[in-house]
């Protein structure tokens, strides 16, 4: 392929633009760390040097869009093309009025709006987006498409209103399935409806889910206890997407996978039953809901972790061993580690713990209550500070977007149960850039709501290696 790439494209990257870049539509599941955001800049500016486009909406998880802004945009987009890039805010005064309103000036730029997909929650934001794409021939682009793979959600069905005006699709992930194979509707739909041969989600949920009647509360609802026709569903993404794994095209390093186990205090033991015989008690009522067993379920993974959250909204510390088993795994650590825990409270605590005992200025956080500014601090430090040994943070924002090869322990204090999280957070150090063999250990309490966590997670991946056509992997 001829074209003058700002940098040269590995092998793999090229294959992707050689089966999309004049597509109407196209889904690059390329797995974390591949380029997958390199391919479609490269794909855009190929589209905008033939005339086919002038605009471009990139849609990204908020966490994301600073690196669309600041660092890929400016890495990949050939020096050749001009361009009106702008990053979207909610809280539009003058200075960012003044840069929206450059993306409808006429000129041969190209014009690239930045927008974070949360924003399309509103009607602000969808309004906008709807005016930029009605004024210009678009690509628009999801990254991490799976925030958009429930179908109820108001930004889900904001996005999928939008797409008829765009002139070309794309969505990038590389877990496209994290939870289930339904997932991937939206995700396809987006793109367009007849991909998968199922114009409702009910016609495709009932071709590739089994289901199940059951009575909860007086209400008959249908619940789904597997899956069905995976061979099949593979098959028909093929066509319009392209599939690339790290092992398969980069030379990285190996990962290795340990558990520390833990037994749980007297204290925990008698809260963990107590609660328990609780939630059990709520499961066998009549007045259970999803929301109170999700309350029930996230109060015995709290305590298992050392803590839980009254009814009054007070956080209660319970003794545990998990904070003294951290610290037996960092005695063994040789150089940078990263920790990454579920619950913010976790993180505070950890922070302060690791700050005592190897000093201040040993470790960085990086969670939802650090501020933007901090959040570059702690990344820069721990790049670059040999005395910043320990990075802390939550997978939900510390997950995305961010290399941090400079680590090769990662440490996991707690899980959720959100696949892609874990994924995302496993390569932050495994990924380009890194030349060590990475050590993940995953902190658990046994015969407890810990180990079933684990046991979930693995069903999940499992279900999306035959969704991907993929052999099973070894994991944790």
């Amino acid at each position: 392929m001829k074209y003058k790439f700002k940098m040269k494209p590995y092998a793999h990257q090229l294959t992707a633009l050689e089966k999309s870049w004049n597509r109407d539509t196209f889904a690059y599941f390329m797995e974390m760390g591949t380029g997958k955001t390199k391919v479609l800049i490269d794909n855009l500016s190929m589209l905008y040097d033939k005339g086919k486009v002038d605009g471009a909406l990139i849609i990204a998880p908020k966490g994301v869009i600073g690196t669309w802004y600041n660092q890929e945009l400016p890495a990949h987009l050939p020096d050749h093309i001009e361009n009106v890039t702008v990053l979207w805010q909610a809280n539009i005064n003058k200075k960012q009025q003044d840069n929206l309103d450059q993306l409808f000036k006429t000129g041969h730029e190209l014009h690239i709006l930045v927008m974070n997909v949360e924003a399309f929650s509103t009607d602000k934001g969808r309004l906008f987006a709807a005016k930029f794409l009605r004024s210009h021939k678009s690509m628009m682009a999801i990254d991490e498409s799976t925030t958009i793979k429930n179908p109820k959600a108001k930004r889900t069905k904001n996005i999928l209103s939008l797409a008829p005006l765009a002139t070309y699709r794309r969505v990038m992930t590389g877990s496209p399935v994290t939870k289930n194979p339904l997932d991937l509707y939206t995700q396809c739909q987006f793109l367009d409806i007849h991909h998968l041969g199922h114009e409702s989600y009910y016609s495709f949920r009932n071709r590739y889910a089994l289901m199940k009647s059951a009575n909860i509360s007086g209400r008959s609802i249908n619940l789904v206890v597997g899956y069905q026709n995976l061979g099949e569903l593979s098959d028909k993404l093929k066509p319009f997407s392209y599939r690339v794994l790290k092992e398969d095209c980069l030379d990285l390093p190996d990962k290795v996978y340990m558990k520390r186990e833990i037994q749980l205090t007297d204290e925990q033991k008698k809260l963990y039953k107590q609660m328990r015989e609780e939630a059990l008690a709520t499961l066998n009522g009549k007045t259970v809901t999803t929301m109170t067993a999700l309350t029930q379920l996230m109060r015995l993974h709290q305590i298992t972790c050392g803590h839980f959250s009254a009814d009054d909204g007070t956080i209660q510390e319970v003794k545990n061993n998990r904070l003294s088993e951290l610290l037996d795994v960092l005695e063994e650590v040789e150089g940078k580690a990263i920790i990454w825990a579920h619950y913010q409270h976790d993180v505070k605590n950890i922070f302060k713990l690791l700050e005592e005992k190897f000093g201040p200025g040993s470790a960085v956080h990086y969670y939802g209550k650090t501020l933007p500014e901090e959040r570059d601090y702690a990344i820069k430090n721990f790049k670059t500070n040999d005395k910043v040994r320990f990075f802390i943070g939550t997978p939900a924002t510390g997950g995305y977007g961010i290399t941090l090869t400079q680590a090769s322990t990662v440490i996991y204090y707690s899980n959720g149960y959100d696949l892609e999280k874990r994924m995302q957070s496993e390569d932050r150090a495994h990924r380009i850039g890194q030349k060590k063999t990475v050590t993940y250990v995953d902190i658990i309490a046994e015969e407890t709501v810990d180990t079933k966590i684990v046991k979930a997670l693995r069903k999940k991946i499992n279900i999306a290696s035959k969704v991907m056509g993929e052999e099973l992997r070894d994991w944790i």
